[in-house]
């Protein structure tokens, strides 16, 4: 009967989503699970401590093998040859055999699935006659997670041709530039104007005094005379040269 999934079942294993638990053994569990297509599968998982045990892991293993072999070679070839696996082995869809190795078969309500392959997991009795003496219980039964694969690794950083690293280099260098020169417009020295040219001296030129013409005469000034009523002496008044100053009367 399938049960809802607990605390650190894993969500997917390889391209399978995970959807419930169907058993529970001592070696693992087994799950049901969806692949892309919507087909159920049934997936048998080691405990962490089963996995972790490389006698136990390598059991596991083998029997998976033997169901599934290696495809090419001589190996391969021999394996189409022989019969099909043992006697009612399901058909293997997919594993994994890493640290956490894990099977998938096809889902059958009531007939045998995953699980077929968790049987190998445990040695019980000897190897010859019957079984006699105690039973030794594995170390790792105490251990009960499942064995949850390792994510995978993450995908490397992209990195850009040595062209696209050279343009943006240039068009960073541009900018800066672009911006330098911006600024040094807007907050550099204001520029003065460039000082005038100092006129020429001024040159100056003496020239000779205005001379009279031989036919221009001066005229006389004459001085105011006192009237009848004032008494005083009366002031000469000049003679021009060539005018004739005429009688007293």
């Amino acid at each position: 009967m399938a049960t809802p999934l607990q605390y650190g079942d894993p969500p997917r294993l390889g391209s399978y989503v995970v959807q419930a638990r169907l058993q529970s053994p001592a070696t693992g569990f087994v799950y049901l699970a969806q692949d892309a297509e919507g087909r159920a599968v049934s997936i048998a998982l080691l405990t962490r401590g089963a996995a972790l045990d490389a006698a136990a892991r390598e059991r596991f293993l083998t029997a998976i093998r033997q169901v599934a072999p290696v495809r090419g070679g001589v190996r391969g070839w021999v394996a189409r040859a022989r019969a099909r696996g043992p006697v009612g082995a399901p058909p293997v869809l997919a594993i994994d055999d890493g640290p956490a190795p894990w099977v998938a078969v096809p889902y059958v309500p009531g007939g045998t699935g995953a699980e077929w392959f968790l049987r190998t997991v445990l040695v019980s009795g000897t190897l010859i006659g019957a079984a006699h003496g105690p039973e030794f219980v594995p170390y790792w039964l105490g251990d009960r997670a499942p064995a949850v694969p390792a994510p995978p690794e993450p995908a490397p950083p992209a990195t850009e041709t040595r062209r696209a690293v050279l343009v943006a280099l240039s068009m960073l260098v541009a900018l800066i530039t672009l911006t330098g020169a911006m600024t040094w417009l807007l907050l550099g020295p204001e520029e003065s104007a460039p000082p005038s040219r100092p006129l020429p001296p001024t040159l100056f030129v003496p020239t000779p005094p205005p001379v009279p013409s031989p036919g221009e005469t001066r005229k006389p000034t004459q001085s105011p005379s006192p009237s009848p009523g004032e008494s005083g002496t009366v002031s000469p008044r000049p003679t021009l040269p060539g005018v004739d100053e005429g009688e007293d009367i």
